[in-house]
């Protein structure tokens, strides 16, 4: 059974490389998964090293660390775990969407294959989290939803929110208070590169977010 800094180690990897399209690319450096992690470099090149060894990913001194199929089957098992927990105390415990996160980072290494799969069940084999992420089939399958950063769309574009990647708190709490939680629509009504942002209209109300805040909602276009 892997340890909970393995388990970290490789889902952090994975999430690295999926979110910058790297799943099959170029390996992931030590410089981020230490900013990531919230460790130092050298304490990042030791369990890399130990990752190797364990037959989970290959890495190479200065180039970085790609999972090996072994250590992507385990990331997803974990990831799966911790976006069904989130998504089960959403819909049972009416937790908010920027309380699950924390709670299923403890909760994902604790809980049995068993339990998760009962979870599943009782959810109605759900495919994403409260946060529009997709939850991994039980044999390993991802579907990444088909979204566009807000940040990208054109004036007057009308869209829906599908996803967001950002899983800190005080950012959720944020998109909360401006009416941005997932399955919002809306339209972009300005776009200010030269001051950052971009106003949308949701409903009655005129909303500003900054160029990065919106570059971390994913969106679809839909009809005005």
């Amino acid at each position: 059974m892997a340890s909970q800094t393995i388990e970290n180690y490789v889902k952090t990897i994975y999430l690295i490389a999926s979110q910058t399209g790297r799943v099959h690319g170029e390996p992931v450096s030590t410089g981020e998964l230490a900013v990531a992690l919230n460790v130092s470099p050298g304490t990042v090149t030791g369990m890399l090293k130990s990752l190797s060894e364990a037959k989970l990913a290959t890495y190479a001194p200065y180039e970085g660390v790609k999972l090996s199929e072994q250590g992507r089957s385990l990331a997803l098992k974990v990831l799966r775990r911790h976006r069904l927990i989130e998504l089960f105390l959403t819909q049972t415990l009416e937790l908010s969407w920027d309380e699950v996160h924390e709670e299923a980072e403890h909760l994902e290494h604790a809980v049995s294959d068993r339990l998760i799969e009962r979870i599943d069940d009782y959810l109605g084999r759900p495919g994403f989290d409260p946060h529009g992420d997709p939850i991994p089939s039980a044999d390993g399958v991802v579907t990444e939803p088909q979204g566009q950063p807000l940040s990208d769309l054109g004036r007057d574009d009308h869209f829906k929110i599908i996803r967001v990647v950002e899983q800190d708190s005080a950012f959720l709490r944020y998109l909360t208070d401006c009416g941005l939680d997932l399955g919002t629509v809306g339209r972009l009504a300005e776009k200010r590169p030269e001051s950052g942002a971009v106003v949308l209209q949701v409903a009655n109300r005129a909303v500003a977010l900054g160029w990065d805040a919106a570059g971390k909602v994913l969106v679809e276009r839909v009809p005005g």
